[in-house]
């Protein structure tokens, strides 16, 4: 590949001359290619119906403090529960772990029941911390009680929340790293109780992998980087 005379991309052209003139040394000529594993499982119509539904619950949402859509998160935890090695089901749940809590009350949470069954709804009820619809009790009352029933929740919610929680300290991080310590003012928690409750619950997840031994790799694994990413937040 040539580069285009005046192209406003030169710096990348010259990138890509450089990977492409690079590739021969560093990759020797394959054999046979190994056969591909089968999919945990294939995803059925429900899962876009999950995704659809969760559009809908949560509009025109944002991120807090940006004006990313919600959705985008959504679609993250659900994406991180697959890699780790969940079921569909857990992966539904994904999408919808917030609609009861943010997207109307406990009146979802039947909906949901109805529309993707009890095994959906049951992880979507043990991942929320409010379904009154109305204005939320206090924060810190709803992380301590939400820190006590992890600890007796079964592992398809906690892997959703394990989840839920990674990509929430992801975007912290991320954004500490672009604008500073300036981002806790979006939490109610503000800084010290933002990262209480993070430290907590990656804590909590920690004592899982000491309590369930034959806790599956990808969920394991997924802790391992809660931590690691909860650690790098106390800097």
């Amino acid at each position: 590949m040539t580069e285009p005379q005046e192209s406003p991309r030169a710096a990348m052209y010259q990138a890509l001359e450089a990977a492409l003139g690079a590739c021969g040394s560093v990759f020797p000529a394959k054999g046979t290619i190994a056969e591909q594993p089968r999919a945990a499982f294939e995803p059925s119509p429900k899962l876009a119906e999950a995704l659809q539904f969760a559009i809908e619950k949560h509009g025109g949402q944002t991120r807090k403090g940006t004006t990313i859509p919600f959705v985008t998160h959504l679609l993250a935890v659900a994406s991180l529960v697959g890699e780790s090695g969940g079921t569909e089901a857990e992966m539904m749940a994904a999408l919808l772990h917030d609609a009861v809590e943010d997207g109307g009350g406990a009146p979802v949470l039947v909906e949901i029941r109805q529309r993707f069954g009890e095994e959906v709804a049951a992880i979507v009820d043990g991942c929320t911390d409010d379904d009154s619809g109305l204005e939320k009790a206090p924060w810190l009352h709803r992380k301590q009680d939400y820190l006590e029933h992890m600890v007796e929740a079964p592992l398809s919610v906690l892997r959703v929340a394990c989840a839920d929680k990674l990509h929430n300290a992801s975007a912290i991080a991320r954004d500490l790293r672009d604008h500073g310590p300036s981002v806790f003012q979006r939490f109610r928690g503000d800084r010290e109780g933002t990262l209480w409750y993070y430290r907590s619950m990656a804590r909590i997840f920690g004592a899982l992998v000491q309590d369930e031994p034959s806790l599956d790799p990808g969920f394991r694994s997924m802790i391992r980087d809660l931590r690691e990413t909860v650690a790098g937040l106390e800097g």
